[in-house]
């Protein structure tokens, strides 16, 4: 019987390198080699920067099995990371291996869902 297979790796990041965290280009290209690191298909990726004391960037990458999500504070050293993918073939879990190979956090949560039907 076919299914969807569903996986879904999200985390907080907490001392990051600062520099990195603020350099739109350097995230994009990050989140970029993450999705290969998951063998998912890159379709788009987006960025934002916010200004203001509290501002940061957020890059969403469109996947063709789903997408990855990194949001950065900067002032904070603080990042947020969501990668969700479908499909056997896809290791979320490599993508956000190498994310925080990049973002060099001082310490990190890791949270795991099975979001498979059933």
């Amino acid at each position: 019987m076919d299914k969807v297979t569903g996986k879904h790796v999200y985390g907080n990041l907490y001392n990051c390198n600062e520099e990195v965290i603020s350099d739109e280009e350097k995230l994009k290209n990050i989140v970029a080699e993450a999705a290969k690191k998951a063998n998912a298909t890159l379709w788009e990726i987006k960025s934002w920067m916010f200004k203001g004391e509290k501002g940061g960037i957020s890059i969403i990458a469109l996947v063709v099995e789903s997408h990855i999500a990194l949001h950065t504070w900067p002032k904070f050293r603080f990042a947020t990371v969501d990668i969700y993918t479908c499909g056997e073939e896809t290791d979320p879990w490599k993508a956000f291996e190498f994310i925080i190979s990049q973002l060099k956090p001082g310490k990190y949560t890791v949270n795991y869902v099975d979001r498979s039907s059933r």
